[in-house]
């Protein structure tokens, strides 16, 4: 594989570089530099200006706005973002319903979502964890009974992430409670959240944050125009929609930055001088770098719709180096990451006090998008055979 970039992509990526830390206002990338709980607005400020200038779903089909890049420039495009500090396009639509609308609906439904989602006109949540069905997504118990046109659907789903932002949630529903296999007769459904019988309900989280919401379904009548695909079909685009997930997981421009960030704290504190802690950040650098170069393979290798089996290693790895980098900074930050919260007028720094709730929050990483125990168990199946 080419580890050094050609002329032209160096040429690509000095756009990006520029195009970013101009065009993106700097108070907006220096609050996610810092992390902490998600600003709306930011997303939406950004999300708009990049679909301004074609950069919101690069990873589209050209007619839907997506760019005929390699995989390299796609990689620049993303990492340059995440180096930047940049707040990547809203997730739910670019990486995660766009795609499958765009690879599995109809032309009706392609024609009414596509265009509004890549433009952040509909803001999307996801609905596929339930209360017993999270890392054993399959078994799956809310149901959509097809009555006429519309689908009447019952249940709840739970750890929707921004849920209380979303216009619309695109939901897994089980239509054929019979099915032999659990896997089957789960169907991918598109619902408006304004529609009577649905209600949100937010989780506080370890934090003190409120990122995440239960989402109720009582007797909500869904058109059955609003279904993606076929009937039944929904865990394929649900595999489908999840490896584009786990690739997104990765950070690997996200994790440089916070350990830059580690470093130069160590360094001011003089932590960087202990022997033992200087070899624990070079291996983290090192594992970052390694991940990057299969970041690149797996990138270059999910086409055609179909998942790549790879993406699980991303998402593990992906978000073990996440919690790292973390825990490295609460280390370096010692005792004054203990007043979180407690005013503006205390001697520990900022940076300090907010390190203790970025790693609390940090331990999410290894669930969402599929537990690592799972990613460890499609690794062993589908990569190595056993």
């Amino acid at each position: 594989m080419q580890l050094a970039l050609t002329e032209e992509e160096a040429a690509f990526r000095d756009e990006l570089r520029s195009f970013y830390r101009t065009e993106i206002p700097a108070e907006i990338r220096e609050r996610s530099r810092q992390g902490g709980e998600v600003d709306r607005d930011d997303i939406i400020t950004t999300h708009k200006i990049l679909n301004d200038h074609g950069l919101a779903v690069p990873n589209w089909p050209v007619e839907w706005g997506g760019k005929d890049w390699t995989p390299v420039q796609h990689q620049i495009w993303l990492d340059e973002m995440q180096l930047a500090c940049v707040p990547e396009p809203l997730t739910f639509n670019s990486k995660m319903v766009g795609p499958v609308i765009a690879e599995f609906g109809s032309q009706a439904i392609k024609e009414r979502f596509l265009p509004p989602t890549a433009a952040l006109d509909i803001w999307w949540c996801q609905g596929f964890s339930e209360p017993e069905a999270g890392s054993d997504l399959a078994s799956l118990r809310t149901t959509a009974i097809r009555d006429g046109d519309t689908y009447v659907v019952n249940g709840q789903k739970t750890w929707t992430t921004l849920g209380q932002y979303a216009d619309w949630i695109f939901c897994l529903v089980r239509t054929d409670p019979n099915a032999p296999k659990k896997q089957a007769g789960i169907s991918f459904l598109l619902m408006d959240m304004n529609t009577p019988g649905i209600t949100l309900r937010p989780i506080k989280l370890v934090d003190g944050s409120f990122e995440v919401n239960e989402v109720f379904f009582e007797d909500v009548r869904v058109p059955a125009d609003q279904l993606v695909g076929e009937e039944n079909q929904g865990w394929s685009y649900a595999k489908f929609l999840l490896g584009n997930e786990r690739t997104g997981i990765t950070q690997v421009g996200r994790t440089k930055v916070k350990l830059a960030d580690v470093k130069a704290r160590a360094k001011e504190s003089g932590l960087l001088d202990d022997p033992l802690f200087a070899a624990r950040l070079a291996e983290a650098e090192n594992d970052v770098l390694a991940l990057e170069l299969t970041q690149m393979r797996v990138a270059s290798g999910s086409v055609d719709g179909k998942p790549n089996p790879a993406s699980s290693v991303l998402k593990l790895r992906g978000s073990q180096l996440q919690q790292l980098a973390t825990e490295l900074l609460v280390e370096v930050a010692g005792p004054d990451v203990l007043p979180f919260d407690a005013g503006a007028d205390l001697a520990s720094p900022e940076w300090a006090r907010h390190s203790a709730p970025t790693y609390l929050n940090y331990r999410k990483t290894s669930i969402y998008g599929g537990s690592n125990e799972v990613q460890r168990t499609i690794i062993a199946s589908t990569i190595l055979g056993l």
